[in-house]
């Protein structure tokens, strides 16, 4: 890697930061309420989400659970 790539590099991630900083200070501009995603339970296609039951919830725990017991 040459020094120029190193740079070009770092210009673009300190640019990324810095417009994760200002998202997270409030004082970025482009963001108005009607970008943020709704909170209903319907994705941006329409469909309905799915939702686990608890039946469902604490099986996947279980097995969460055992795959990390194992790792």
């Amino acid at each position: 890697m040459n020094i120029e790539t190193i740079i070009a590099d770092l210009k673009k991630e300190r640019s990324r930061l810095t417009k994760a900083n200002a998202a997270l200070e409030g004082t970025d501009l482009w963001k108005t309420s009607a970008a943020l995603p709704t909170c209903d339970s319907e994705t941006a296609t329409g469909k309905k989400r799915r939702h686990l039951s608890a039946k469902g919830r604490k099986r996947l725990s279980e097995m969460m659970k055992k795959r990390w017991a194992e790792g």
